[in-house]
């Protein structure tokens, strides 16, 4: 349960992989400090870094894990297919590059994707299931281990699930792929209590990216209130909040669900500061109570980036 978390917490995924807690975002970080940021991670305690082909440093983050010293066991990698090339030839191509770019030369290398996603559901119905395709097929030949989507809706994922539904009842068993994780934009001013409902009654875990909302809201009064009566950050208040989500469920009416759901969120905090990738992993010290979990409960649907939510894409 999200109250028992520790900085070594891991979720089981659909695909029988464990899936660490927290993760190290690299959005827009320059692939010429990926390498020393990774490893500061990684020294406070971060397992699982998340990358895209997209943001160009796969090789770099690679490179600051297997420098880490730590097992790669241990280690989790993201990537994703970038949004542009959503469809079956690109996503294979995209997947063999993530390979080569993980398996620095002259290392032992990662050498698979623990995790891939198709970044964003771009391309129309075809060319998703084609992408998705790729990634089941990735799995099959041992380049990947898990694979999920980002961004999707859930008219996104209710077409995916007929998609996998259809092709195991025609070739078998697993034959259309397991979903283990939908990432999106997630934080109490876009909670998206649709997607948290669709995705916790099937067990496919939310990643929560711009889990800050880019920074936009640390000034909100309610985040001043609970840093000065935790003794941490809004930063960090807001970090906590993506661990304790499965508290949200508790205001729903439909108490199946909550019962259902024993997952928190998987928060993504990016920073290129050394400060504060230990702050934003400095959050398994105090728990948000159930009425401060009630006061940031919004109810409101307010992305980051008003004119860019990709899950309303046809």
């Amino acid at each position: 349960m999200a109250s028992d978390l520790t900085i070594t917490s891991t979720y089981r995924m659909n695909s029988g992989y464990h899936i660490p807690v927290l993760g190290y975002g690299v959005y827009k970080s320059p692939k010429e400090i990926c390498n020393t940021i990774v490893q500061q991670a990684v020294k406070a305690g971060y397992r699982h870094v998340d990358s895209a082909a997209g943001y160009y440093n796969e090789a770099e983050c690679a490179e600051g894990l297997l420098n880490s010293g730590i097992p790669r066991e241990q280690l989790f990698f993201t990537s994703k297919v970038n949004p542009g090339k959503i469809n079956y030839a690109d996503a294979k191509k995209i997947i063999d590059a993530t390979i080569k770019n993980i398996n620095v030369p002259g290392t032992q290398g990662l050498k698979y994707v623990d995790l891939m996603l198709l970044h964003a559901p771009f391309g129309g119905k075809e060319n998703r299931l084609g992408a998705w395709q790729a990634l089941v097929e990735g799995v099959e030949e041992g380049k990947i281990r898990s694979i999920g989507v980002s961004n999707y809706g859930v008219k996104h994922l209710d077409e995916l699930e007929n998609w996998m539904k259809k092709t195991e009842a025609e070739k078998g068993k697993g034959k259309g792929g397991v979903l283990s994780v939908n990432q999106v934009e997630l934080h109490p001013w876009l909670a998206r209590p649709d997607l948290d409902e669709w995705c916790s009654k099937r067990g496919v875990l939310l990643e929560a990216f711009s889990p800050l909302a880019r920074s936009y809201r640390l000034e909100e009064p309610v985040l001043a209130e609970m840093g000065k009566k935790y003794g941490k950050t809004p930063a960090q208040v807001l970090i906590r909040w993506s661990l304790q989500k499965v508290c949200l469920l508790s205001h729903k009416a439909d108490m199946s669900v909550a019962n259902m759901c024993g997952k928190g969120f998987v928060p993504l905090p990016k920073s290129v500061t050394h400060e504060r990738i230990i702050e934003n992993a400095d959050v398994y010290d105090f728990k948000l109570s159930e009425d401060d979990m009630g006061k940031l409960h919004t109810g409101v649907y307010e992305p980051s980036e008003p004119n860019w939510d990709p899950t309303t894409a046809e």
